[in-house]
């Protein structure tokens, strides 16, 4: 076959109408939402909104043609596309021609340096080449709907064998990609999440503290741990440490952690964190915190380490695993580990928190971000505890999917924003942003306090399948200060910009989009847990050193951590 006669024959097959409509998505694509893009993730993205809109045109020729509407003429059909096809091709330089500056719209707010190009040429072929993929895939498609309405028409009518015909391949094609595609890629991704999570890191080695968790007294190994556990024990700040900081006396905090090779249920691991609590005196502290943590295990430094130095060491946490996969995979793959194994850990630590006496056990606290926070929510039952309430919860960067978050959210106080909501008389729940909270510092709580850390540029929290077809509350002036004034709402194209926007919500700077800063975990644990012995100018040095802290660290965690933030 000859390739350049194969080629005409494909460019002349495609169609008008899609071809424009595609066009429209593309350039759509190219405008800003919450995170700052690569040309990589901005082609692919332009060139799969390319492919939906062209598909789209095409159902909509079709539909048109299947209903036996009436058509126009020729001449006015060839005049009419060659006006769109003018205005589209218009449309699309103008967008390529403003991609950096709307790109830049969005660093300016996140204050991180302008492009001086968004490389439009590489965005085309990136484009160009996720479109002909798609575009091969949905001919394979319609080469099979074909096929199968052609041997089902010998049975039933035509048009109820052509519908037969595009079900049974949409069912063909559904378990070919769950059933063979996405079971590989899981089974490969958490074999190799599995490998990853028993490495040693030499700059961590086995604690000899008896009071640890995995030192040799220690009733949780060290080797069970878990790479994220290893990290999650030998990482904290020690008294002395604490010390320097606050020029107070302090104490090594408590921090307890299972990992999954510890048992084999998720209710054998709960209950061996309970005992290696009780070993460590963790319930002799001031506060015992009940963690969730993301995906792979990992928890956030910058939330622990943050409640440790407000209360001088005197914090006991307790941590349990639950996945291997990172938290977008353990959402999709494994959504009920996550609640079963918070639900476990938070019934074993209550259950024995509660038949302690009231006036000398901790103040016990729930804290999660990302997947950690969802699975945190479903770990309490209101009922269960209203006859002995915790202290509260701190839950950052909650997701979309988040049950109380999304009520909350909903039944939010008129004239307040969807992306920092005041909930009632802020007695129970209140949100913070970098700004900090939305009602005064010093208005009352009640006997509870739960505090949803969250920034407006974070797709995870603000993420939803509705944006398709209608735009978001949070989109509504005013905006959140880290999101981009050129932000605009387009069909379909929206969902998709913020479903990239999630997988890439880790790559920005701290204090923006899914990268939680510790001066914001300071006033947030300030207003959870009730800290009154610190000054606002030792609150204020506490946050500089703490964030100059973390800057400092914070690009080798992002290369080093599989599940940073996620």
């Amino acid at each position: 076959m000859n390739p350049a006669r194969f080629i005409r024959r494909q460019l002349l097959s495609l169609s008008g109408v899609g071809l424009m409509l595609g066009a429209l998505f593309f350039a759509a694509a190219l405008t800003p939402t919450l995170i700052p893009r690569s040309y990589l993730t901005q082609g692919a993205l332009a060139g799969g909104c390319f492919a939906i809109g062209y598909f789209t045109g095409i159902l909509w020729r079709r539909l048109w043609h299947y209903l036996e509407l009436p058509e126009p003429s020729a001449r006015a059909r060839s005049i009419a596309n060659a006006l769109a096809a003018a205005v589209c091709l218009l449309v699309v330089i103008v967008f390529l021609w403003r991609t950096a500056e709307w790109q830049n719209s969005i660093r300016a707010v996140m204050k991180m340096a302008p492009l001086e190009t968004a490389h439009p040429l590489k965005v085309c072929v990136i484009a160009l080449i996720t479109f002909v993929l798609l575009l091969a895939l949905g001919r394979l498609f319609a080469l099979v709907a074909r096929f199968l309405a052609a041997r089902t028409r010998r049975l039933v009518p035509r048009k109820v064998a052509n519908v037969i015909g595009v079900l049974v391949a949409a069912l063909l094609f559904w378990s070919i990609a769950s059933n063979v595609l996405i079971r590989t890629a899981f089974n490969a991704l958490d074999s190799s999440f599995r490998e990853l999570d028993v490495l040693f890191e030499p700059e961590r080695p086995q604690p000899t503290d008896p009071g640890r968790t995995g030192s040799p007294a220690s009733l949780v190994k060290w080797t069970e741990l878990g790479r994220m556990g290893r990290r999650f024990i030998a990482s904290g700040p020690a008294a002395a440490e604490i010390s320097a900081v606050t020029e107070r006396p302090a104490q090594n905090p408590v921090r307890v952690y299972v990992g999954l090779g510890s048992r084999n249920t998720a209710q054998a691991r709960a209950r061996l964190a309970l005992e290696e609590l009780k070993r460590q005196h963790g319930f002799d502290r001031k506060i015992l915190i009940v963690i969730t943590p993301t995906g792979t295990g990992w928890i956030d430094p910058a939330a622990m380490d943050t409640v440790e130095y407000l209360h001088h060491g005197d914090v006991a946490s307790v941590a349990m695993q639950y996945s291997y996969l990172n938290s977008p995979l353990s959402l999709l793959f494994q959504p009920e580990y996550g609640a079963e194994a918070s639900r476990a850990l938070f019934a074993e630590i209550y259950g024995y928190w509660t038949t302690l006496p009231k006036d000398k056990r901790p103040k016990l606290y729930l804290h999660g971000l990302s997947l950690g926070a969802m699975n945190s929510e479903k770990s309490a039952e209101l009922f269960e505890t209203i006859g002995d309430p915790i202290g509260g919860a701190l839950w950052s960067g909650a997701p979309f999917e988040s049950r109380i978050w999304r009520s909350v959210t909903a039944n939010r106080n008129p004239g307040s924003p969807a992306w920092l909501p005041e909930f009632r008389d802020g007695r129970l729940v209140r949100f913070m942003n970098q700004n900090g909270p939305t009602v005064p510092p010093d208005r009352p709580w009640g006997p509870m306090r739960v505090v949803y850390l969250q920034y407006a540029s974070d797709a995870i929290t603000f993420f939803a399948y509705r944006d398709a077809y209608r735009a978001p509350d949070w989109m509504n002036a005013p905006r959140g200060p880290d999101v981009s004034p050129e932000l605009r709402w387009y069909p379909i194209v929206t969902m998709l910009q913020l479903a990239l926007d999630m997988a890439v919500a880790t790559a920005t700077p701290m204090g923006f989009g899914h990268v939680y800063a510790p001066e914001h975990y300071v006033d947030a644990w300030v207003a959870v847990t009730d800290v009154s012995d610190w000054s606002a100018e030792a609150l204020a040095r506490l946050k500089e050193q703490l964030a100059a802290k973390a800057r400092k660290t914070s690009a080798g965690d992002a290369d080093d951590d599989p599940d940073r933030g996620g």
